[in-house]
């Protein structure tokens, strides 16, 4: 009797989908010469081409043990290596001619409105805007570097927003008297003009300092590069391989392991469209948002694990991939095990792998969630 005699009536799909076979790089057991051996059982062998239900003993030295028809939802999910770090990389170039007295430590973090460095023993202060600054900033200037002032007087309290317009890009009466109080705050002249050199602007809130090129006591060159740094927002960047890039989308959950072995959630936040040449191959970068960031520590550059998801399914059986045997006609089935012990294989439909929990979606005629299957034993 071949193999697809032994089979219960023809296969079914989950919920009539498409079954959906993603990669099968998966162990599976063979049918062959149509017959199914296991250890010490019997089986029920029912088809179209049998004359009735008869119980065949086979005896081997395989050892095999019993897992559970599940129901529930299941992820397929790809695994790859990222690196732990913080989001953005900016460059803070001075404006200010003279001595350099101070810098920041690396790994020092600063926030909006406080001090940077300091050049002739005068304080830069940082704030947000994506323009550098160029110019000296007096009333009755206008521009996009004067509406960045204007929200980060608003921003850091020296102003109502009712009193001055975060959005206007006009320097007038408000803006005037709002500088002078930062201007006191942070020990700088209460002049009302914001002299070029007197600050940076870089394009987020709070910036933690990376690496310091100036030197203390050396000359600030106007132009040259003091610092550079990196937002305090926590971020993971994986180096994904080119082919692998529609399997992913931004929104898509994901899991951290980190380096101590703990487990946080997260999202992808981007995936490139432009592919680089690497020593590993052709890969673009998928950048992840870390849901809890404070979870992921203070690491930096680290080696992370990230299980993506990248499809789900709900209310659908799901079995062990190894309980899977491959047909010698083509297809799969299981061996399902009866309350009285009898065995029976059940043709199945295969739909959604989880590679990651070793478990794949199924459909079959007679399968049911706490139906009993056979795996290989350990």
């Amino acid at each position: 009797m071949s193999a697809a005699q032994t089979m219960d009536a023809g296969p079914a799909s989950a919920k009539g989908r498409r079954p959906r076979c993603r990669r099968l790089g998966l162990l599976v057991v063979v049918l062959v010469g149509g017959a199914v051996i296991a250890a010490g059982t019997r089986f029920a062998l029912s088809g179209p081409l049998a004359t009735g239900t008869k119980e065949t003993p086979a005896q081997t030295a395989a050892t095999t043990a019993l897992a559970q028809v599940t129901r529930g939802t299941l992820s397929a999910r790809t695994m790859e290596n990222g690196t732990l770090g913080y989001a953005g990389d900016y460059q803070v170039v001075n404006k200010a001619g003279g001595t350099v007295t101070g810098l920041p430590a690396v790994g020092r973090v600063v926030p909006q409105g406080r001090v940077l460095y300091h050049v002739d023993g005068k304080p830069v202060v940082l704030l947000r805007g994506e323009v550098p600054i160029y110019r000296d900033l007096s009333w009755g200037t206008q521009g996009t570097d004067v509406r960045q002032l204007n929200t980060a007087l608003v921003d850091l309290g020296y102003a109502a927003e009712g009193e001055l317009d975060p959005g206007s890009d006009y320097f007038g009466r408000r803006t005037y008297y709002a500088l002078k109080k930062l201007q006191e705050a942070v020990g700088l002249e209460r002049t009302g003009t914001l002299t070029l050199g007197q600050a940076v602007f870089v394009p987020a809130g709070r910036i933690r300092v990376t690496k310091v090129m100036a030197v203390r006591g050396g000359m600030a060159a106007t132009g040259s590069v003091v610092l550079r740094a990196s937002s305090t927002a926590r971020r993971i960047t994986v180096e994904l391989n080119a082919s692998r890039q529609s399997q992913v989308a931004t929104g898509d959950k994901v899991t951290i392991t980190l380096p101590n072995g703990t487990t946080t959630p997260g999202v992808v936040s981007s995936v490139g469209k432009v592919a680089v040449k690497a020593d590993s191959g052709t890969t673009v970068e998928v950048r992840v948002k870390p849901l809890k960031p404070q979870a992921t520590g203070r690491l930096d550059q680290a080696p992370v694990h990230v299980s993506i998801v990248t499809d789900t399914v709900e209310d659908v059986l799901s079995v062990p991939v190894n309980a899977l045997l491959a047909l010698a006609g083509g297809g799969y089935a299981v061996e399902a095990v009866e309350a009285d012990g009898r065995h029976r294989l059940i043709r199945v439909e295969t739909g959604l792998f989880d590679d990651s929990a070793g478990t794949v979606e199924v459909a079959g005629d007679g399968l049911a969630a706490g139906q009993n299957i056979v795996v290989p034993g350990t």
